[in-house]
């Protein structure tokens, strides 16, 4: 792995900008408060923007500490300690104690949690169905491909960004 920063182009290929404005379209529909609403009605599931994107986080990786979860969802710590007290009352979560250290908890889905997390992926994987109704298996895993493609691509750069930012003494 290279040690030298990547340049930044001066400008971006007019490709690279329809592809921006179609991310940035995707993002507005999808984040959209009565889209949100619209997916938990279909979902079953009483949840905010906020609990759904933790409980997402979490289904996906390992018991994590509040800090690393806040990191990940790039968010406040206070703001990951409020939803987790949520979800936990709500029954959706539980904390357990860190392996690495007994002092700290992680935060791990319950079996309501899971259901929740698997009722809203279904739900928004049957809206997704819907608009994409008239597209051909063949469009779709092409899709399906780039886009796994370029999510490894920019994971693949953030981190190579920040192994060259100078670590932050405190």
């Amino acid at each position: 792995m290279s040690t030298e920063p990547l340049p930044v182009p001066a400008v971006a290929s007019p490709e690279v900008i329809e592809i921006e404005r179609a991310l940035t379209r995707i993002t507005y529909l999808s984040t959209r408060a009565r889209q949100h609403d619209r997916l938990m009605a279909m979902a079953g599931v009483p949840l905010d923007r906020a609990a759904v994107a933790l409980l997402r986080q979490v289904a996906d990786t390992e018991p994590l500490r509040p800090g690393e979860l806040a990191q990940r969802l790039g968010v406040e710590a206070s703001h990951v300690t409020r939803t987790v007290q949520q979800l936990q009352k709500s029954g959706y979560v539980t904390r357990v104690p860190d392996p690495d250290d007994g002092r700290a908890q992680r935060i791990q889905l319950t079996d309501a949690g899971r259901e929740a997390v698997d009722r809203v992926r279904d739900a928004g994987a049957r809206g997704m169905q819907l608009a994409l109704s008239d597209w051909s298996p063949e469009e779709l895993g092409h899709l399906a491909t780039l886009f796994h493609r370029m999510v490894d691509d920019f994971l693949s750069y953030a981190v190579e960004e920040e192994a060259e930012q100078p670590a932050v003494r405190g």
